[in-house]
């Protein structure tokens, strides 16, 4: 997907590029897989159509930092492996999340990837104030539909953490905290969290 040679300015090179990728619906696993590794933005795919993300606030980074040290220093232990934004998760065939934190109890498990994860045993979401119902709603479905077996969804705007446990194919609420509260986990015996504690990180 080079560009031609006789591209001469930044311009000529944006309307190339406009041409020449698919219409939005029409992209395939593969050119949306060349897409991502071709840019530090975050970008998912479901069925064809392909979405960036927006840039991350400092308070979003500041929340997703805090819960991440605390996760690692959960499965590092116990020979586990979680990664930060930008490792590429496939719900299936089509689809493509990037999750906040996404972590698996055992690093050697063989959805564990290079170029991204089949599955995962815990995804964490920021809510982001762009779209909160891609967090809150869309990515219950996804993440169920992937047989994710625990998502937390941490809000900043009510500043409560919210934990979903699968079964039968569908979330049910493990538990819903807020500061004062300390957040457990419904899958990873011992890992808890004081929810004042994420929300004043800084």
């Amino acid at each position: 997907m080079n560009p031609p040679t006789l591209i001469r300015s930044i311009g000529d090179y944006k309307e190339w590029l406009i041409d020449t990728l698919p219409n939005q619906g029409n992209w395939t696993e593969e050119e949306y897989l060349w897409l991502t590794d071709s840019t530090n933005r975050l970008v998912e795919l479901t069925d064809g159509i392909v979405e960036p993300l927006p840039m991350p606030t400092d308070r979003h980074q500041t929340i997703l930092d805090y819960l991440h040290d605390l996760l690692k220093a959960y499965l590092r232990p116990i020979g586990g492996k979680s990664l930060p934004p930008g490792i590429r998760l496939s719900i299936r065939a089509g689809k493509y999340r990037e999750a906040d934190i996404t972590a698996l109890k055992d690093a050697n498990d063989p959805r564990r990837q290079d170029r991204y994860w089949t599955g995962a045993d815990l995804v964490v979401e920021v809510v982001s104030e762009d779209d909160p119902d891609r967090d809150l709603v869309e990515k219950v479905a996804d993440y169920a539909e992937a047989g994710i077996p625990e998502y937390w969804i941490v809000n900043p705007q009510d500043e409560t953490i919210t934990v979903l446990k699968l079964e039968g194919g569908a979330y049910v609420e493990h538990g819903a905290f807020r500061r004062g509260d300390t957040a457990t986990a419904a899958t990873l015996p011992g890992f808890a969290v004081d929810v004042g504690a994420v929300f004043h990180a800084d």
